[in-house]
Formats: C-alpha cells, structure tokens, sequence
C-alpha cells in the first residue's frame, strides 16, 4: 500500500514539474539570452531555435501569417514564466499561414504566453511615435496561458455584499457570545471578535 502512495505522490509531483511545450524544443533551444544581443548581431542568431515568453501587445492577421508583438518576459527550465515586473523589450512571433490562424480574439492583449521559435530577423518598427527595432521569430509551437480573473473576496461567488444584500438574508436583533448564547444588544457583553 505504501508503494502505491509513494507512486502516486511521484507522479503527481512529475506532473506538476511538465514543461508546457515539447521536451525536445525545450531542450534544444536557448532560454538565457537577451534580446538586444539578437538585435545587435541577427547574423550570428539566425535559424536558432529561441524559448520565449511575455504578455501579448497585439495580434493582428498578415499575409504571411499571424503575427504577435509580445512584451519579453524570460522562462524557467519548464517554460513558465519567471517574473512579468523583469521584461526586457519586445518581439514578433509570426504564425506561418501554412499552420493555420491565431485568433487575435483569443491571442489579445493582455494573454501570457509561451513559444518556442526560430530567429528570423529583425524588423524596423515603431511603439507609438518611437522607432523600435524588434527580433521576429517563426513559432514553432506556442502555448496560451489561462486567463486568471482577480474577484473581490465579498463578491464571489454571489453577485452582492455577502450577506447584506441576499434575498434570505434575515437579521437577527441578538448577538451571540461565544458559547453560542443569545444577547439582545451590541454593548452587552462585547463581540467576541
């Protein structure tokens, strides 16, 4: 039985350490690198394969395919992303046409993601009226991180100030010390919190 449980806790524990793209990718490509050396010296990093994470920008459809200009953000071993407030500039990531669309409904602003993809070039662009020279990338694979929603704490589950504004909600004129006995105001005796 003891056998059982120590698989089991194994298993779990290798689950939770999977990379989120294939092994192979995540081995074979480089994950500590900056990306002004890529765009100082393109010819020296061209055709390697880069492993890339970041908050999307924008997504927009090309004729070469998608395209997605992601804010820089490096990865750990296993493709999760290490610290979003630590980015280092931007890239594209173009999805070759041949492979299908990303959906820039899906793929919007905001979404963190990460990608294995081979260094292309680099492409003269501007980030508002600034010029900006951005690495571009051809992925390869990409994986879509879930979207996490912050709720206040009074508000979820339910659609009002729990338990104020619940339609069974029924005050009682007592108070309760902390053996559970009824008292019938707040000055007598005090609230046990």
């Amino acid at each position: 039985m003891k056998q059982i449980v120590i698989i089991g806790i194994a298993v779990l524990a290798l689950a939770g350490c999977a990379p989120v793209l294939d092994r192979g990718l995540m081995d074979q490509g480089a994950r500590e690198f900056q990306l002004s050396h890529l765009v100082e010296t393109p010819e020296v990093f061209k055709d390697h394969l880069f492993i890339l994470g970041g908050v999307i920008v924008e997504t927009k459809l090309t004729e070469q395919g998608s395209q997605i200009e992601v804010l820089f953000i490096p990865v750990n071993s296993s493709g999760y992303l290490r610290d979003s407030s630590r980015h280092q500039g931007r890239f594209l990531a173009v999805y070759p046409r041949s492979k299908g669309i990303l959906d820039p409904l899906i793929y919007r602003k905001g979404r963190e993601i990460t990608l294995a993809g081979d260094f292309v070039e680099v492409r003269k662009g501007k980030i508002d009226e600034m010029e900006y020279s951005y690495p571009v990338f051809e992925i390869r694979q990409i994986y879509l991180w879930d979207e996490y929603r912050d709720y206040p704490y009074y508000a979820w589950p339910y659609p009002y100030y729990y338990p104020y504004y619940s339609p069974y909600y029924y005050r009682s004129p007592f108070y309760y010390d902390t053996w559970g006995r009824p008292y019938p105001g707040p000055y007598w005796p005090p609230h046990p919190w």
